[in-house]
């Protein structure tokens, strides 16, 4: 089967650049990378059009790597001129031969030029309310805008703003998007996976927002290049380090400090970046709060880039992060309970570009590992492993408006776990799995404002001995500042993470190979429509609907604390995202608001005993019905200020009326000596609900320029009113743990130039 796929995988590269070759022969093209001239970074965004005589022949806008190719454009004398909001446009005169593919690579300058003429509109543009078809770009200038105990923002803060985006708590390190599970999603960085993306203090995630360059999130209906998910994609791209000159940040706050470096190895050709954070919380932030905050967590990051030559770039990135911390500990009489987990990740991007095709390569070979532990003392109750090695490579071919992608890929993942009796119907052992496939997606410009992405995966299971054909469909029409997106697409994925929602310790996830023998399938379908009335107001709605098959949820059983089996289930999502952004010179802001419903319907035999049926639909613990998200940033006095309220819906939960008590009855038995075992008198599962979550943030922040330095100064707080937001409860004795309360928090960093 390995080499079938590798085969058509092979076969369809050769057929495509083939019949790219013929088709070429008979025009022109330039590529080439942008990048800034102060510090050699890529440039995304930038306006690059082609010109005759005055009039538009062709334009484009640069990608996360600074590319940019217009092609098919026939023989002759043009004017190429490239700008971007902020720096001096740059213009050059070009005579292009029929067949030939001119490179041209150049660099702009800071200045206060402003766009002028034509701005080419791409699906790659950013903005709160700007969602097409489930995908919504985040740049570090939006992260930076959400009050967080730290100098610095943090992707995690700002996901959560998002609508169909369920958090748990302020700890935990987990997310629920639209109705799937937090192993329902695919993050990756710089193209390699991240099993736990996310520190267990909820407002970081393992990665800084100063090393970020985009994000790209797929809330559904991602394309055919990703896969081996059900649900989401968070595509992190970081920057390369500074080619120019070496610079530094060094940041304390309460909660975590950082030191970050980065600059040329080699001047214009390699760069070095790296991030090293560490928590201060349990000493720093336990004295703000006047309670323990028993968490410690760090991370980092390093990267190298390196310019080959005019047609090809290297990177080498790297992340390890650490986390443990007591989750919902010292409750009901038990032992305290710490989760500790630790990530690393590492992998290798090389970009081609053939001398005489419109075309760019990418391959990647990378690897990830998990350790995740449970337990009090040194010896753990649970312990879970997951690793991978594999590799891909993709090759997008441009024909004008049009492009072609398609590319192979192929990774073997290792599952080990030890759970200690938690989940009995589960045989663990080490297993490998392998995963291979293809896929082949046009990007199709069949109008002006009309785009159609039809595509297909054919994604194979070689150690389950099975392969699925998975269609993908996107399709945006824009008109004016009316735009109407649409995608469709059907998900596999071949491994699973195991959580019981009774443990208080419910954030610990135990990774395997699916329990049933099937593997889990999801149907995504969504529809948005998005509207620009004014330059200052963007407005957006879009709906979606997932359907889930072959899923795997604890057995419901009334045995407190009791190890327990697994089952299998089904699910659905819908829900409607409403987004409302402003933009003004000195004001930014937006509102959100998450409509969603969650269903899962499981089936267990005991349940006959109980409710008269074998079928049970119920909410799952993170089905939040009701979500809303305000933000206001403003800059007063050269201080930007800015504060976000948030709001949530309860969570349901299972709601216990008593107890009583249960004796087997296997022979004589003396009742009257016999305790038995105790159990619970529930409610139908997961009817409860919990109380509403809501709380404000705010922060404050000035920045001076010194003398080859940058000082910024940050103060603010978290949970301003606070409220008693629950964390957990324990149903058994309704005790309960809250998340943090009013939080004050204040931040310095220094950057040196």
């Amino acid at each position: 089967m390995n080499a079938r796929i590798r085969g058509l995988g092979f076969l369809l590269g050769v057929i495509l650049t083939g019949l790219a070759s013929v088709a070429w022969a008979q025009t022109a093209a330039v590529r080439g990378f942008v990048t800034d001239a102060s510090d050699g970074q890529a440039m995304q965004g930038v306006n690059v059009v082609l010109e005759a005589e005055g009039a538009f022949v062709a334009g484009t806008a640069t990608d996360k790597d600074g590319f940019f190719v217009l092609s098919r454009v026939p023989a002759g004398t043009y004017t190429l001129r490239a700008t971007f909001i902020g720096f001096e446009p740059f213009e050059v005169a070009l005579a292009l031969a029929q067949g030939e593919v001119r490179a041209l690579n150049f660099a702009l300058t800071p200045g206060e030029a402003t766009l002028d003429e034509v701005v080419v509109e791409t699906e790659r543009e950013g903005g709160a309310a700007r969602v097409t078809a489930g995908q919504q770009i985040i740049r570090p200038r939006d992260i930076d805008r959400i009050p967080t105990p730290d100098v610095s923002g943090d992707l995690a803060a700002y996901l959560t703003t998002l609508p169909g985006i369920v958090s748990l708590g302020d700890r935990g390190g987990q997310l629920f998007v639209r109705g799937g599970e937090p192993w329902h999603n695919l993050v990756l960085l710089d193209g390699i996976q991240v099993y736990q993306p996310f520190h267990i203090l909820g407002f970081f995630s393992a990665f800084p927002s100063d090393v970020l360059s985009q994000v790209d999130v797929y809330a559904g209906g991602f394309g055919g290049r990703f896969g081996g998910r059900l649900s989401s994609v968070i595509d992190v791209a970081t920057r390369n380090g500074n080619k120019r000159r070496f610079e530094g940040v060094v940041s304390l706050a309460p909660f975590v400090s950082g030191v970050r470096i980065e600059g040329p190895l080699r001047k214009d050709r390699i760069s070095v970046m790296l991030s090293a954070r560490h928590s201060v919380v349990r000493e720093a932030g336990s004295r703000l709060v006047a309670r323990p905050l028993p968490f410690r967590f760090g991370d980092f990051f390093g990267k190298i880039h390196v310019i080959v030559n005019r047609n090809n770039q290297l990177s080498v990135s790297a992340l390890r992060s650490f986390d443990s911390g007591l989750v919902g500990a010292s409750i009901s009489g038990r032992p305290d309970e710490e989760i500790r987990w630790d990530n690393e990740a590492y992998g290798v991007r090389y970009l081609i570009l053939p001398d005489r095709l419109p075309i760019l390569a990418e391959f990647l070979v990378n690897g990830a590992r998990l350790t995740s532990k449970l337990g009090a003392g040194e010896g753990p109750a649970r312990r879970s492993e997951i690793g991978h090695f594999g590799g891909e490579g993709h090759v997008t071919y441009f024909a004008g408006a049009s492009e072609f992608h398609w590319g192979v890929f192929a990774r073997t993942t290792k599952l080990d776990s030890e759970l200690n009796g938690l989940f009995q119907s589960l045989a663990l052992d080490t297993r490998f799995e392998t995963e291979v496939g293809v896929y082949f997606e046009p990007d199709l410009a069949l109008a002006p404002g009309v785009r159609v992405r039809p595509g297909v995966r054919v994604h194979a299971f070689p150690s389950k001995r099975r392969t699925f054909l998975e269609p993908r469909l996107r399709v945006v029409w824009s008109r004016g500042v009316h735009e109407v997106s649409g995608a469709f697409g059907v998900y596999h994925q071949g491994i699973v993470g195991l959580n019981d929602r009774r443990d208080a310790a419910s954030v610990f996830t135990a990774w395997t190979a699916t329990p049933f023998g099937e593997v889990p399938r999801a149907i995504h379908v969504l529809l948005g429509y998005r509207v620009q009335p004014m330059p200052w107001l963007e407005v957006s709605v879009e709906g979606f609907f997932k359907d889930l098959k072959h899923l795997s949820v604890p057995e419901w059983t009334p045995f407190p604390r009791f190890t327990t089996r697994l089952q299998p289930a089904e699910g659905t999502a819908r829900g409607l995202d409403f987004r409302v952004e402003f933009r003004w010179p000195r004001f930014y802001g937006f509102i959100t608001y998450g409509l969603s419903r969650v269903e899962y319907e499981a089936r267990q035999r005991s349940l006959l005993l109980w409710f008269g049926t074998e079928t049970l639909k119920y909410r799952p613990p993170h089905d939040r019905r009701h979500q809303v998200n305000v933000l206001a940033s403003t800059r007063v006095g050269g201080f930007e200020v800015s504060a976000r309220w948030q709001f949530g819906s309860g969570l349901p939960f299972n709601r216990a009326f008593g107890f009583d008590g249960f004796v087997l009855l296997d022979g004589p038995v003396n009742v009257f000596e016999e305790p038995g075992q105790r159990r619970v008198i529930f409610d139908r599962p997961f009817k409860g609900v919990l109380p509403t979550y809501h709380r404000l943030d705010v922060s404050v922040a000035r920045t001076f320029e010194l003398p080859s330095a940058r000082l910024t100064l940050q103060a603010g707080a978290i949970n301003v009113y606070d409220r008693r937001n629950l964390f957990y409860l324990d149903v058994f004795t309704l005790q309960r743990v809250d998340q943090l309360p009013f939080l004050p928090s204040f931040g310095v960093k220094m950057a040196f130039e």
